[in-house]
């Protein structure tokens, strides 16, 4: 009897102190502390701490002790988000370890709960973009002080356990080598890494360039002649000869399109927009890796790009290529793998990711404001709702593009009928091959059109 006693004791003190933490247990702990418990203040400059890792489901997981932390460095991160009450954080580990399962790596974030930010992931992955980031839910204890659920997240970097391309040296002057390596941002903040440059005459962008972040002469007079050419190819007049595909993977923009359409996001092609370019004779940008997804949740009555949000933006490049009719293949083609095959795993893949936070979901809204406060299986609900009717927008208006100067008048009242992709060797797929394709087009009255392309990935 006292044994039973004592044991009830020890379980009643261990959920008293998790009680006044704030955090459920629910979920792994990620326990952080800086040094001297200075407060997080900068966005620019990390200060030195310490954290450890408890999985309270599978110790195996578990990363330092209390007794034994181990050591980091942390600083603020984001934009707007930064202004909010709840903070995202950016952190350098001392050593690179294995978060919760995740890739081995120094470089995390720990972005503020966001259950679009879990299903954008997600559909990337399964859209099948180069590299994907992936993240894991985590309660968080700074300073002593539960600040509440968060996303433990890689971040786009380019590595071995990343985006896996050869990287572009910082002040490189080899003028054969600079064409390649590159990961850069189509961004709609100012930063110190950036170049501006012209895209129409109606406005600018922003190229905020992280790898590399510090440019030689030679680096940035490419980097400007590169985007210069681009936007010169995508908004030339005549949309018969795609010259912009020799510079731009058509398809990887074709799938990054449509998950900015599907998620509704309305900050795509605007910012957060990254690009990579690796190392190889036929290279060209990609699309991706994919970041700061969020989803409207609103009935969609145009593309996304097109509809009004609560703040002025420029959506660079979309508006123009969805006037080109190879663009508008390679989104029907892409979208033909997708749907409907992989929307039932897309819906369950969520679920199974997020349903569990919901303890620490309710344990987060007392800690900081929310403007929704339904339970957590409720704004699943609603968010798979809203992804779904998006889906089914989507598949009633693919876009088909403009009839493209010198081609009959009727072909523009063609549908496309079927899509393959036939490489050297004479193999046909729906799919492009790695390297160089012959991309037959069918339309409905039987016509064909066959065009060269180049495919850096599949």
């Amino acid at each position: 009897m006292i044994r039973r006693m004592k044991s009830a004791i020890v379980v009643l003190c261990l959920f008293t102190a998790l009680s006044v933490k704030g955090q459920t247990g629910t979920l792994p702990v990620l326990y952080l502390t800086t040094q001297n418990k200075r407060p997080i203040i900068s966005k620019a400059t990390y200060l030195p701490g310490t954290y450890y890792l408890v999985d309270g489901q599978d110790s195996n997981r578990n990363l330092g002790s209390a007794e034994s932390p181990l050591s980091l460095e942390i600083r603020g991160r984001g934009h707007s988000s930064w202004n909010g009450a709840k903070k995202p954080y950016k952190l350098r580990l001392s050593e690179k370890k294995s978060p919760l399962g995740m890739s081995a790596h120094k470089h995390w974030a720990l972005l503020k709960f966001n259950e679009p930010t879990v299903a954008g992931l997600e559909l990337g992955r399964i859209m099948g973009m180069d590299w994907t980031a992936s993240t894991q839910p985590v309660e968080v204890v700074l300073n002593g002080d539960y600040i509440g659920l968060y996303l433990l997240t890689e971040t786009n970097r380019i590595g071995k356990n990343r985006l896996n391309i050869w990287e572009q040296p910082d002040g490189n002057e080899d003028e054969e080598t600079i064409p390649y390596g590159w990961l850069v941002e189509v961004d709609n903040y100012l930063e110190t890494n950036q170049i501006t440059i012209q895209e129409n005459s109606n406005w600018k962008m922003r190229i905020t360039h992280h790898s590399p972040e510090s440019l030689s002469p030679a680096q940035q007079e490419w980097l400007i002649s590169e985007f210069t050419a681009l936007n010169a190819a995508i908004y030339a007049e005549d949309k018969s000869h795609s010259t912009w595909e020799e510079l731009l993977d058509v398809d990887a923009m074709a799938r990054y399109f449509i998950i900015q359409e599907v998620m509704d996001n309305t900050d795509g092609f605007h910012g957060s927009f990254y690009l990579h370019k690796d190392q190889a004779v036929d290279a060209r940008w990609v699309a991706g890796p994919l970041w700061d997804l969020s989803s409207g949740q609103r009935t969609k009555t145009d593309y996304t790009f097109r509809m009004k949000t609560s703040y002025a933006f420029t959506p660079h490049w979309i508006g123009e290529l969805i006037k080109d009719e190879d663009f508008c293949c390679a989104v029907k083609s892409a979208w033909e793998t997708f749907y409907p095959s992989d929307i039932q795993s897309w819906m369950e893949s969520i679920d199974k990711q997020l349903l569990p936070c919901s303890a620490a979901f309710e344990a987060d809204k007392k800690r900081w404001p929310y403007s929704n406060t339904a339970p957590l299986p409720s704004r699943l609900q609603q968010l798979k709702t809203a992804l779904l009717a998006n889906v089914e927008w989507f598949r009633d208006h693919l876009p088909v593009g403009e009839t493209p100067s010198g081609y009959p008048s009727d072909h523009v009242h063609h549908t496309i009928a079927k899509v393959e992709y036939i490489n050297p060797q004479g193999l046909t797929n729906s799919h492009p091959w790695k390297g160089i394709n012959l991309r037959v087009t069918t339309y409905d009255d039987g016509t064909t059109e066959t065009t060269k392309v180049v495919q850096n990935s599949r």
